[in-house]
């Protein structure tokens, strides 16, 4: 028995309610003696866990640990209801910030680019033919039949003498100057796609000059010039700019340039270079276009010399045969 009490936590010396001839003295003068004549068939159960109840207690000090034991579970009770609080609160699932977040809300602030601006573009095809060179008079008509008033030139008369001739058309007029293409025995050389922004500009090499060399031209009044270039490449310089107000609209304009040989991979160093351009600025031209209207622009005659501006941009001569170049600048597509 001893044992088994020494089992549960309970000292042999304690004397276990019960036992025949105890006498707890509740009352008092007199004393009762509880009606048990047999002990418990259990040994009592001690939890650990719980304030050791001490058998010698009197009756004040049991009904101090009594109360020792209604804190105990008092503080139990407020655990565990803090406890409880705290998990309801702790147990919500937090959501993850970007959630509630706006695609709106991730837009650049002030003073970045606008992303509306970079989807505003303006796309021109330019179409490259090369016919014999002896056929080039099977053109003559498709001037006639395109329009000049709706170009726009620095200067039309030193334009006009550096055989540069242009017109303008639209889409109805295009099937005419098909017909005249396949009849001077033209083939398309090469088809160049430019995806332009709003006034953004971009070059479209047209000849490679190897070496240093000077190019001539011919002033407005007739006078001839010439200027050293090269190495570089001789290009037409492409800008395109909607015109405000008019949607579906917008503004070509051509410049013939030179562009040096740009030897560094350095953008600082090869901007310095850059700044050798030589702008043909009186062969400009430009119009307004809308989507499907066209400028074609073509030599008045043939030069093999590839001296002159003109034979650089309209004349090639591949083994001995001469061949003459035209362009075809259509606007396809206008985004607003």
């Amino acid at each position: 028995m001893t044992a088994e009490l020494k089992a549960y936590g309970i000292n042999s010396s304690c004397r276990i309610t019960g036992e025949q001839g105890l006498e707890p003295r509740l009352t008092d003068p007199e004393s009762v003696v509880l009606p048990l004549h047999h002990s418990p068939t259990r040994p009592l159960i001690v939890n650990r866990h719980l304030p050791i109840v001490n058998c010698h207690l009197t009756v004040p000090g049991r009904i101090a640990n009594l109360l020792s034991m209604i804190r105990f579970y008092q503080l139990m009770v407020l655990g565990f209801m803090a406890a409880l609080l705290t998990g309801c609160n702790g147990s919500a699932k937090k959501e993850p910030i970007w959630k509630h977040t706006k695609i709106s809300d991730l837009a650049p602030t002030a003073g970045t680019e606008n992303p509306d601006d970079r989807l505003k573009t303006i796309t021109f095809n330019i179409y490259i033919f090369e016919m014999p060179a002896k056929n080039i008079s099977t053109l003559d008509n498709a001037w006639q039949i395109l329009y000049t008033n709706a170009l726009e030139f620095n200067s039309y008369e030193a334009f006009n003498a550096n055989s540069f001739l242009i017109g303008f058309g639209q889409d109805q007029m295009w099937n005419k100057i098909a017909d005249l293409l396949r009849a001077a025995g033209a083939k398309k050389l090469e088809t160049v796609t430019l995806l332009l922004s709003d006034k953004e500009a971009s070059d479209v090499a047209i000849a490679t000059l190897y070496d240093e060399q000077t190019v001539f031209y011919l002033w407005r009044d007739g006078s001839l010039d010439g200027t050293t270039m090269g190495p570089g490449t001789i290009a037409l310089r492409v800008k395109a700019e909607k015109i405000p107000g008019s949607r579906g609209v917008c503004k070509l304009d051509v410049l013939p340039v030179f562009l040096p040989l740009t030897k560094s991979s350095i953008p600082q160093i090869a901007a310095r270079e850059q700044s050798g351009e030589f702008l043909f600025k009186w062969c400009r031209f430009g119009s307004k276009m809308a989507p499907s209207d066209f400028i074609f622009l073509g030599p008045k005659r043939y030069v093999g010399s590839q001296t002159t501006l003109d034979s650089l941009i309209f004349s090639r001569n591949y083994d001995d045969e001469p061949v003459a170049r035209t362009y075809l600048f259509v606007c396809s597509r206008i985004t607003d």
